[in-house]
């Protein structure tokens, strides 16, 4: 049998409304989240959205972190597309060899039994 540990996250972001002081400026919000500028530009890794319950709703994994992530929230074919509302934590794991990511999301997507996945999936949805 082969072990396999999910990774602890690098970095976490939860939907958050923007509290600043009156000199600072105003971070335009992408559906509630204004802390895209703390996930690695360029760095691989994989991707973990939990709602507000801390149910998984989908795990991906990205070559780009900080792009790939984005794009889930401005583009009109990402599984999430009807859901994105439902995301309210983001955590991110920095894993640079493509092969590992492979695994940690067919792991992940299983193990934890995301809701929004439908590749890659060996478990029966109920």
């Amino acid at each position: 049998m082969i072990k396999i540990d999910i990774p602890v996250p690098d970095i976490t972001i939860t939907e958050r409304t923007q509290v600043r002081k009156e000199d600072e400026p105003v971070i335009k919000p992408i559906h509630g989240f204004i802390d895209f500028h703390e996930i690695p530009r360029d760095k691989g890794g994989i991707f973990l959205f939990y709602n507000i319950n801390d149910e998984l709703l989908f795990v991906g994994k990205a070559r780009k972190l900080r792009q790939r992530i984005k794009k889930h929230f401005e583009d009109n074919v990402s599984p999430i597309k009807n859901h994105r509302d439902e995301v309210y934590r983001i955590d991110v794991c920095v894993v640079e060899d493509p092969t590992d990511r492979e695994i940690y999301e067919t792991y992940i997507i299983n193990k934890l039994q995301s809701k929004y996945n439908i590749d890659k999936v060996f478990y029966k949805q109920l």
